[in-house]
């Protein structure tokens, strides 16, 4: 199965990791519909990358094969899907890539299949970088038959497609993997605020760590680069994180489990988001330890 499979894919929100996951399916031949609240953005997108950018979400989604979903939230995702599903063709498949709420997205899922349309969904991980390279992580849940025939899409932009159970489950596991990513951030440069003060050298602890047991994704690839530069520019927001960290606490909470140091993980960066204000990086959460501690990381 290739490009030729699928005659229209309509790809619907192209942010920052909307737009080059789109470009990569243009790329790889896909004939591509993007739309966005941004038209200007969407109409760059057509003219630069190609495909096309029509006016409105029911030209966008209309003969698609594949309907492709990209956006901030669930809610986002169910005001879409109500607002072209009169549009949407009997055997159309739709993905959704959105980091979302699982139990959001299998109320979609159920009313879409008693219509004949199925839907899977596919967060990935991996960052704007791994977006562009085409080597992002995607998690997917749903009906085997329905990932099967997404794989040739998904391929295009990531290069590892892992199958992890039932519609939904792709999101929860993406909340998950986050959920430990936030722990390992803040309990590095809770050590990092340690070391400091007691008059070791940032850099070299960062060095250090990555030589150890301590090491993680956080040492290796956004202290440095990120905090220590006092840039602040992974690409990933502040309120995207406390997002999946809520999503994953609400799973616990569904399934009767009790988890104190996610509950304390996810209270901490709400706090910080709170503290800093809207429109932040997530790598900002140094700051954030460094203000309570009263410890900065660098002169």
């Amino acid at each position: 199965m290739d490009s030729r499979t699928f005659r229209k894919v309509a790809f619907i929100g192209i942010g920052q990791m909307g737009w080059p996951m789109a470009a990569r399916l243009v790329n790889a031949g896909f004939h591509v519909a993007v739309f966005d609240l941004d038209r200007e953005r969407a109409a760059a997108f057509s003219s630069g990358i190609g495909g096309e950018s029509p006016d409105t979400l029911e030209a966008t989604v209309e003969s698609a094969d594949v309907v492709i979903t990209m956006l901030p939230k669930s809610q986002h995702v169910a005001q879409v899907i109500r607002a072209v599903r009169p549009a949407l063709r009997v055997g159309a498949l739709v993905i959704d890539m959105t980091s979302g709420n699982p139990g959001i997205t299998q109320e979609i899922a159920a009313s879409l299949e008693s219509g004949g349309i199925l839907m899977i969904d596919a967060p990935v991980s991996g960052g704007v970088s791994r977006a562009r390279s085409g080597e992002l992580a995607i998690m997917v849940g749903g009906p085997a038959a329905a990932v099967e025939q997404a794989k040739p899409l998904l391929l295009a932009i990531g290069t590892t497609v892992t199958e992890v159970g039932k519609v939904g489950a792709g999101q929860a596991m993406k909340a998950l993997n986050n959920l430990v990513s936030a722990g390992g951030f803040l309990i590095g440069v809770e050590a990092l605020i340690i070391g400091r003060k007691f008059g070791l050298d940032a850099g070299k602890m960062v060095d250090v760590l990555n030589a150890s047991t301590g090491t993680n994704n956080s040492t290796q690839k956004k202290f440095r680069q990120f905090v220590l530069s006092r840039t602040f520019a992974s690409n990933f927001g502040l309120d995207l994180m406390v997002k999946d960290l809520g999503i994953a606490l609400e799973v616990a909470r569904e399934e009767g489990v009790t988890v104190p140091f996610a509950a304390l993980c996810n209270e901490l960066w709400a706090n910080a988001a709170e503290t800093l204000g809207r429109g932040k990086d997530h790598t900002e959460m140094a700051r954030f330890c460094e203000e309570i501690s009263g410890v900065p990381l660098t002169h």
